[in-house]
Formats: C-alpha cells, structure tokens, sequence
C-alpha cells in the first residue's frame, strides 16, 4: 500500500488544459511520441493524396503559359460549361435551401407520423449511385419513358436540355441543407420558439426572428457545401446531359471530352477552375465552423451565467 502511494505521489502532474479546451484521455494517457506520430501520418497521407494532386493540376494547367490558361477558359464551349453549371447551381442550391430548412424545421421541431420515412428519404441521394440517379430521369422522362412520349407531343425537352441537368442536380445536393439543419436545430430545443408564440409572435416573425438566427452559420455551411456539390457533380449530369458540345456540357463534363481528346493544356485550365472553386469552398467552410464554434460557447457561457445567477 505504501509503495502505491509513494508511486502516485511520483507521478509529474499533468498540465491543465487550456482556457475552452476539455480534458481527454488523449491529454492525460498519451505520451507525446503518439501524437507526433499520428500527426506525421495524417500530413503524409494529406501531402500524398490531396496537396500533391491539387498542385499538378494546377501546374498541368500553366504548363503553356497564360495565354494558353486564357484562351482554354475562354473558349466557347468552356464559357458555355462555366454558365451551365452556373445556372444548375442557382437554381438548385435555392430550392434545396427551401426544402431543407422546411425539412428540418418539420421533423427538428414537431412530431408527427412518418417522420422516420422522411428522414430516410433525404438520406436517399447518399446511398444511391448518380448514375442510378440520372437513369431514374431517363426512365420518366426519355422517349420509351413513363412520361416520354407526351413530352415530345408537346416538344418539351427535359433530357438532354438544361431542365434534365437542373433536376439531376437537384436530386444529388437536396440532402445538404436538411442534414446540417436537423441535429443543430434539435439540439437547440423548441424552448425559445415556444416562449415567442406565447409572447404573442405569429409563426413567421417566430422563425425571421428566433429560429432563423440560431441557425443562420449552420443553414449557411450547409449552403456552401451544396453549392459546391452542385457544381462538382458528375455521374447523374451525365447521364441527362447528352454531352451536346456547347449546349449541355457542365465543366466536369467538359473536362472530361477535352481529356479524352488529349487536349491536356485545356482539360487541366477548366479543372483548376473546380479546384479553386474547392479551395474557397473549404476556406468559407474553417470560416463558418470557426464562427459556429465561437457561437456555441457562447451560447454555453450565458446559459451558465443564467444557472449561476
């Protein structure tokens, strides 16, 4: 017993952890030779499969010098790939932001039956292949499809026109917005919103006024990453597009056929273009959980404060 006590008194302290940080067993248990090493993996790993893919694309792309950087990203069929997926990504990133603020302000806030069906269904996008998701749109709305022939009766066009490449993208980023919504909002609890009806607040004032401020980083972080689906997307666009030069190709669409035709110069000039559009997706991301995190201290300090007080 007494060599027991003798070893505890022994043992160094270990160094509070710092102001917001919390006590792991990570900070206690952990010698520093662990951390250094699974620090040195992770930064290989990264240097390996994410920073050294992202700087040859960016040197294939300047290989021939900026006048040949220039003139593949302002070719027609380039500036035309640019605006479609710029046109797909207005439209769908709205209405994705709609439904999933509605989405996750129904089953975060209420109660009701099939609420486990819907949460299921807006898990869908992420189990199913985009290429399933694509074939899905020809099945409705091609020409042997449940809905084909009317459609070229009244020569609508929905494949292989901007309508299909809206849809498509559509389907793959609409789980986006709900599923950063849905566990921020129930953590939140329905205390406040509940305090603003009895108050005498109609639901929409309730919502401009409560609900949209407490989520306003979250709803934000889950806008940007659609966004970034939208525009990155591939396999289901492929499918609906057609690859109609000029007039249905988006830019990973458009990479694709100049890569194919050995057009490497060009091909790497269009994808640099996503790849910049990743980095600023992933700087307005640290941003946003950066300013996510500050809120939620500080959301935690007052509600200790109202405790204490």
């Amino acid at each position: 017993m007494s060599a027991l006590v003798e070893k505890i008194v022994d043992t160094p302290a270990v160094a509070p952890p710092r102001r917001g940080e919390l006590p792991t067993a990570s900070n206690v248990f952990e010698p520093a030779w662990i951390r250094i090493s699974l620090i040195v993996v992770a930064l290989s790993f990264l240097t390996l499969f994410l920073f050294v893919p992202l700087a040859a694309v960016f040197a294939e792309a300047f290989k021939k010098g900026w006048q040949a950087y220039l003139a593949a990203i302002t070719d027609p069929d380039a500036v035309s790939a640019i605006k479609l997926t710029l046109i797909a990504a207005v439209i769908a990133v709205p209405l994705n932001l709609v439904f999933g603020v509605a989405a996750s302000w129904a089953i975060a806030k209420f109660e009701f039956r099939g609420k486990s069906i819907l949460l299921t269904l807006i898990d869908l996008p992420f189990s199913v292949s985009p290429v399933i998701s694509g074939l899905i749109y020809v099945l409705m709305f091609g020409a042997q499809g449940w809905i084909g022939p009317w459609l070229q009766e009244h020569d609508i066009k929905i494949l292989f026109a901007v309508p299909g490449i809206v849809l498509a993208t559509i389907f793959i980023t609409f789980p986006f917005v709900a599923r950063e919504l849905i566990p921020l909002m129930q953590a939140q609890g329905t205390e406040e919103e509940e305090a603003a009806l009895v108050l005498g607040a109609s639901g929409w004032n309730t919502f401009r006024r409560v609900t949209l401020p407490n989520i306003k980083w979250g709803l934000l972080y889950g806008v940007i990453l659609c966004n970034a689906r939208a525009m990155g997307e591939f396999g289901a666009v492929s499918v609906v597009s057609g690859h109609i030069r000029g007039e249905t190709n988006t830019m990973p669409l458009q990479v694709e056929i100049l890569y194919n035709e050995y057009n490497f110069a060009a091909a790497f000039a269009i994808a640099s273009l996503l790849a910049l559009l990743a980095l600023v997706t992933l700087a307005i991301k640290s941003f946003i959980e950066w300013r996510l995190h500050e809120s939620q201290n500080v959301d935690s300090d007052v509600r200790i404060l109202e405790h204490t007080a």
